[in-house]
Order: structure tokens, then C-alpha cells, then sequence
């Protein structure tokens, strides 16, 4: 029986066995994989984190990982395959067996919907981006492209607005699906250009992004796009298809749990990107892991 069993091995995670094991409960993270990050590995350049300027994503994962190991923290590599309660128990179902807790802290992430298209993974770190903020500064002066019509592909096409050269905005469709006020403030940049009724077929390039190219559906003609990056907006999909009746969700699969992580349930709380929130990156990520240790400390 832990005192706390942590699923997850990204940063909210490793921030929460930190903590934890730092406070002398008796804990453990399990994840399905031996190499710690998460969506950190597949970002090519860290520059926002406080404290380490210009890190790849795989070495400040790494970091992550050497500090929860100096510090102790044991680690369980298993495929979660659910969660269910015996009283105040929680029981987690692993394909290496049954692990039972008394508090829980869910944060095994969310994965960013993908285009499918050729060059796309090979690409991925290296101009292909599915955060304008964490990435965008890496562009500045250069010309990108974003694609999506909802209200986080324009938020991102003006974010990048304001530091890049030339910024071309690929929707599927003949009209944006993001609120008025967004595409307001959109039409007043005049480095942004919208193209219609459009997909991306192919990502292309040797080590980095060179060009696009792209399938006008009304035209029937397919272009290229020279460009240098590509910022991927087209959904977010929450790792929480496990936890399914275990915890309130939102229409999107988010899980709701307030500033110190408590969900619905009594015992388990939820850290970084599962849990519903304005804000997704990895310093929240992590503060996430504090305050959801703080709060099982408490009811423990």
C-alpha cells in the first residue's frame, strides 16, 4: 500500500515525485515507458523554462528524470490499463499487476491531434510544432504557417504575428470557426495571410521545414509553400479515456479539478495537461505536480 502512487512520468509527474518523496511519503511513478518526458521529448528547444536557456527537450526531460532518481523516487514501467476504488482505496491495473494507493495523482498528459501527413513525425521538433508559445520565438523574422480554424489556431497565428515575417494561416474550410473578437484582431495583421479551403498533403524538408504542400478542395490544385515552420492547431486529445467514470470530465475529456488538483473524486487529483485549464506548458506542468502533493499531504 503507497501513500501515493503517481501516473505519469511527464513533467507534472516528476514534479509530483519530487515533492512527494521530498515530504517522506511513500510513493512511486509508474508509466508505460522507461524514458521520462512526455510531450517534452518531442520538442526540439527549450527556451522558456526558468533556469535553462536554450535546453533540447530531451536533455531538460533528462534533467527531470536525474533529479526524481537522486532524490530517490522509485519508478514502476507498466501500461496503465485503469483505476477503480475498494472503499478508500485505489487500485490501479497495470499489464505488470495491481498497485494500491491512498491518494492518486493522475497526470498521464495529453497528446496533440496530428495531420497525418508525410514529413510530418519525421519533421516533428524540427518546424513542425504543435505550441506557437513554446516555439514561436525560434521563427522570429522567418515565415510559418499555421494550420486550423479554431480559436487556438488564431491565437496562434497572431502570437506569431507580432515576431515573424510572414505568417500564412491553412484552413480546411471557407470560414474560421474561432470567435468574432479572435478573427477581428486577426484582420488588423497584415503579415497574416488566410488560405481557403485548403490541406496540408506533405511536410517537407532534409533536417529542417522547407515547404508545405497543400490541396485547394474547391480548385482541385494542389501548390507549395515555401516556409520554415509549421504550427499544427487542429485539437488537443487528453489522456484520459482510462479514467472514464472515475473522475468529472468535461465535454472534451479534460479532467475538472480545481488550483490544488482535487477532482471529484476524494484521494486523486489531476496534474498538467489532462487537467482543464487556460494554460499548458511545462513550468505549469510541474506546479501542477506541487500543489496536487501538497493536497494529498493534507488530506493524508
Amino acid at each position: 500500500m503507497y501513500d501515493l502512487l503517481i501516473l505519469g512520468a511527464g513533467p507534472a509527474g516528476l514534479g509530483a515525485a519530487i515533492y512527494g518523496v521530498r515530504a517522506g511519503m511513500a510513493l512511486a511513478v509508474i508509466d508505460r515507458s522507461p524514458v521520462s518526458g512526455g510531450q517534452v521529448l518531442t520538442t526540439y528547444e527549450v527556451d522558456n523554462y526558468l533556469g535553462f536557456s536554450k535546453i533540447s527537450g530531451s536533455d531538460i526531460a533528462e534533467k527531470f528524470r536525474e533529479h526524481a532518481e537522486a532524490l530517490g523516487v522509485p519508478f514502476i514501467t507498466a501500461d496503465v490499463s485503469g483505476v477503480t476504488l475498494e472503499g478508500d482505496t485505489k487500485v490501479v491495473h497495470t499489464d505488470a499487476g495491481r498497485y494500491e494507493a491512498r491518494t492518486l495523482i493522475l497526470a498521464t498528459g495529453a497528446a496533440h491531434a496530428m495531420l497525418g501527413v508525410e514529413g510530418e513525425q519525421r519533421l516533428a521538433g524540427m518546424g513542425v510544432s504543435y505550441c506557437a508559445t513554446c516555439d514561436g520565438a525560434f521563427f522570429r523574422k522567418r515565415t510559418v504557417a499555421v494550420v486550423g480554424g479554431g480559436d487556438v489556431a488564431v491565437e496562434d497565428a497572431i502570437f506569431l504575428a507580432g515576431i515573424c515575417r510572414k505568417v500564412y494561416l491553412i484552413h480546411r474550410r471557407d470560414a474560421l470557426r474561432a470567435a468574432a473578437s479572435l478573427q477581428d484582431r486577426l484582420s488588423a495583421h497584415e503579415n497574416v495571410e488566410i488560405i481557403w479551403n485548403s490541406e496540408v498533403t506533405e511536410i517537407s524538408g532534409e533536417d529542417m521545414v522547407e515547404r508545405i504542400s497543400l490541396y485547394n478542395k474547391e480548385r482541385k490544385e494542389e501548390s507549395t509553400l515555401e516556409v520554415n515552420g509549421i504550427f499544427i492547431a487542429v485539437g488537443i486529445n487528453p489522456n484520459t479515456q482510462r479514467f472514464q467514470g472515475l473522475v468529472e470530465m468535461d465535454d472534451h475529456g479534460y479532467i475538472l479539478a480545481d488550483e490544488s488538483c482535487a477532482t471529484s473524486a476524494a484521494g486523486i487529483f489531476a496534474a498538467g495537461d489532462i487537467r482543464k485549464k487556460p494554460m499548458r506548458q511545462i513550468i505549469t506542468a510541474v506546479a501542477d505536480g506541487a500543489n496536487a502533493v501538497n493536497a494529498a499531504q493534507k488530506l493524508l
